[in-house]
C-alpha cells in the first residue's frame, strides 16, 4: 500500500532559523506532478469521518473538502446523534457535497453502537452506489466501524492531537497506531504535528493553517458593526475560536481586571468546560458562535486580537487557524507562546509573543497605539501565498500520485 518516500522530501520539515520565520518551513516549493499510467480505477467517490459537525465553527475540512467536492462526490460523516427514528439523515450541502449522520436509539450500548453505525455505513455505500472511492479520516476512531471497508485509497488528516484533548477516549492512540499502518498519506495541520507524525509513517506531509485572504481581508474596509457588538466601548480586544479548555483563563482575567479600559470580545462556542468557570467582568463579552460569512464585520471593528491560549499537552501541537485570518483582517496580534504561532509568525512585526499577564499587557498596550508596519507588504504576500485553494492543489496532487491517475483540473 505504501508508496516511495522521496516526495515527502518536498515537505521535510527542518527548524527555522531565527532569520527565516517569514517563510513557511517545510515547504520547499510545489510538488511535481507525476505523469503515470491510468490503469489503477478511477475514485467516483471521497468519504470522510469527522468529529467535528459541519455546522461547527467553519474551519479546514469545511475549507478542504468543499474544494474536494470539485473533483468527486464527498460524503462528511458525522458522529452519531441519539434519536427516536434510526437511521441516516443526509443533508446536501452543494451538489457533489453531503452531510450524512447516523441516528442510534436512545440508550444503546458502545459495541452494539460500533456494529449499528457500521450497519449504516454499509447502507449508505450501497443505496448510493459508492464502489469506487477514497477514505478521509479526522477521527481514527471511525476505524472502529469502517474497519472492513476496502478503499482505493485512505488518507489521515490530522488537524489536531486529540489524545491530549479533554474527554477523549482511552482507546483513541491504539486507533490511531491502527490508521496510520493502514493509510496511504498522512497530512498534519502543523508542524509540530508533523515533528511527532513523521517517523510513524513514510508519506507524512505538513500542510498548517491556511486562509480565504480575500473574505478576510475585507475586514480592513469600515464595514458596519454588527449589533450585538455595537454598544460595546473601544479599544475592543477580540478573540474568535472555540472557547473550551486550551484557553487560559486565569490570563484572560487577569487581564481584564488589569484594564477595565480595554473591551475583550470573544466569539465562538463554549464546549468541553463548564460556562460558569468563564472569567466575568463587565469588559468581558461573550457573543457566542457567528457564521462565517459574518467574522469580517466583527474583526473591522475590533482595534486588535489575542490568541491567550494555555502552555500545556492540550496546545503542544496546535497550528491556530485564527492567527492568519487575524493578520489578513489588518490587526495586530499577540499570542502566548504557541509553538506553531512562534515559528511561523513570530517574526512579523504586527506579531507580538508573551509569556506571562504582564507582557501580554505590555505587548497590547504597544500594538494599540498604532504605528506602520515596515513589512506589511511582505506580510500579505506570505498570507496570499497560504491560500486553502493552494494548499487544495498541492493536497490534489500528492493524492494522484497515490492514484496514479492524470492530474485532475
Amino acid at each position: 500500500m505504501q508508496t516511495s518516500n522521496d516526495t515527502s522530501n518536498a515537505w521535510a520539515f527542518s527548524t527555522a532559523s531565527s532569520n527565516s520565520q517569514k517563510s513557511r518551513p517545510g515547504s520547499a516549493g510545489t510538488r511535481d506532478t507525476q505523469t503515470v499510467s491510468t490503469s489503477s480505477p478511477p475514485i467516483q467517490d471521497l468519504v470522510c469521518f469527522s468529529h467535528l459537525r459541519w455546522n461547527f465553527v467553519y474551519q479546514r475540512p469545511q475549507h478542504l473538502l468543499s474544494r474536494a467536492a470539485t473533483h468527486w462526490r464527498v460524503w462528511y460523516i458525522e458522529e452519531p446523534i441519539w434519536s427516536d427514528t434510526p437511521g441516516l439523515s443526509i443533508n446536501t450541502v452543494s451538489e457533489q457535497l453531503s452531510v450524512v449522520v447516523p441516528h442510534l436509539p436512545h440508550g444503546t450500548p458502545p459495541q452494539q453502537a460500533v456494529q449499528a453505525q457500521r450497519t449504516l455505513i454499509d447502507q449508505l455505500f450501497s443505496e448510493q452506489n459508492i464502489h469506487q472511492y477514497a477514505l478521509w479520516y479526522y477521527t481514527p476512531m471511525a476505524l472502529l466501524f469502517s474497519e472492513h471497508l476496502k478503499p482505493t485509497l485512505t488518507i489521515y488528516d490530522c488537524m489536531d492531537e486529540l489524545s491530549a484533548f479533554l474527554g477523549a477516549p482511552p482507546q483513541l492512540l491504539d486507533q490511531e497506531r491502527e490508521l496510520i499502518r493502514r493509510a496511504d498519506v498522512v497530512f498534519t495541520g502543523g508542524y509540530s504535528l508533523y515533528e511527532a507524525k513523521q517517523s510513524r509513517h513514510a508519506q507524512v506531509f505538513a500542510f498548517p493553517s491556511c486562509i480565504d485572504y480575500s473574505h478576510f481581508s475585507s475586514s480592513r474596509r469600515s464595514l458596519p458593526d454588527p449589533a450585538d457588538q455595537q454598544s460595546i466601548a473601544q479599544p475592543r480586544i477580540g478573540y474568535s475560536g472555540v472557547i473550551d479548555e486550551r484557553l487560559d483563563l486565569q490570563l484572560i482575567d487577569e487581564l481584564a481586571r488589569c484594564r477595565p479600559d480595554w473591551q475583550f470580545v470573544f466569539l465562538g462556542p463554549v464546549v468541553k468546560i463548564n460556562p460558569g468557570q468563564l472569567p466575568q467582568a463587565a469588559n468581558i463579552h461573550y457573543l457566542g458562535m457567528k457564521a462565517y460569512a459574518e467574522l469580517p464585520a466583527y474583526f473591522s471593528n475590533w482595534q486588535a486580537a489575542i490568541l491567550p491560549f494555555a502552555i500545556n499537552e492540550a496546545t503542544r501541537f496546535i497550528s491556530p487557524t485564527k492567527t492568519p485570518e487575524y493578520l489578513a483582517a489588518g490587526l495586530p496580534v499577540v499570542s502566548t507562546p504557541i509553538r506553531d504561532v512562534v515559528r511561523t509568525y513570530g517574526g512579523w512585526e504586527k506579531v507580538a509573543i508573551a509569556d506571562d499577564p504582564s507582557s501580554f499587557q505590555q505587548q497590547l498596550n504597544q500594538l494599540l497605539l498604532g504605528y506602520a508596519c515596515s513589512d506589511q507588504p511582505q506580510l500579505d504576500q506570505f498570507l496570499l501565498e497560504q491560500s486553502w485553494d493552494n494548499t487544495w492543489q498541492q493536497m490534489q496532487q500528492i493524492l494522484t500520485g497515490h492514484l496514479q491517475t492524470e492530474p485532475l483540473v
